[in-house]
Order: structure tokens, then C-alpha cells, then sequence
């Protein structure tokens, strides 16, 4: 048994969307995702399906040219290689999900899918 928490550590930075893998079990890892009010990822998409948890706050999800609000506690399923993007409506945490397989790398800060909004 391990555990850990979403609410710790969690400080916004207007600069940079903050990313840090919280745990990883034999077939999923679990990511912290914190979005200051305006901050952007990009389009990309996951090689492997992902589940998107709103912890606190609200984001607009982009998928496939529609926008779609997820607030405070809504959660959401993406099938692999769907093409999505983030906006952060307010300060925002999100829980994500990733197959073990997948790379968390991709959400670093200055990865080209994270960008400030202007």
C-alpha cells in the first residue's frame, strides 16, 4: 500500500503549468496537473487512453473542434490518439491518468504542449 495526495503541493504559477507524477502502480500512473486561470496545453494526444479528474476549478477540453466545459469534480475518458486540448477557465488541478506505458515526460514544462494564453 502506498499513499499520497492531490492537495499537497499544489501552488499556481502564472508562468508555467505545474506537472508531477503523484504515484505509479503496476498499470496506471497518476499525475498532478496544476493550470493557473488562462494557461493552455495545447493539441496532442495520448498514445494510450487517459482518464481527465477535475479536482478543483474548471478547464475547457477541446476534442475534435468541440469545446467542452469539466468543472469541480467531472471526469472524463479519452480513447488513445484523440486529439485534445486544454484551457484553464480558473486555477485549476487536475488528476490524470495515464497507462503505465505512457510517458509523463510529455507534460513537462517546455514540452511544446504546454503555452501560456495571451
Amino acid at each position: 500500500m502506498h499513499k499520497e495526495s492531490f492537495q499537497t503541493d499544489v501552488t499556481f504559477d502564472d508562468k508555467k503549468v505545474k506537472t508531477r507524477v503523484i504515484l505509479e502502480t503496476p498499470f496506471s500512473k497518476e499525475i498532478q496537473i496544476v493550470m493557473s486561470r488562462g494557461q493552455i496545453m495545447k493539441e496532442h494526444q495520448a498514445p494510450y487512453p487517459i482518464i481527465i479528474h477535475i479536482l478543483n476549478g474548471a478547464i475547457e477540453l477541446g476534442v475534435n473542434q468541440v469545446r467542452h466545459k469539466l468543472e469541480h469534480g467531472d471526469i472524463i475518458t479519452l480513447d488513445a490518439r484523440v486529439p485534445h486540448d486544454l484551457k484553464a477557465l480558473e486555477n485549476t488541478t487536475i488528476r490524470l491518468s495515464l497507462f503505465k506505458k505512457d510517458q509523463a515526460h510529455r507534460l513537462s514544462p517546455g514540452s511544446e504542449t504546454l503555452k501560456q494564453d495571451s
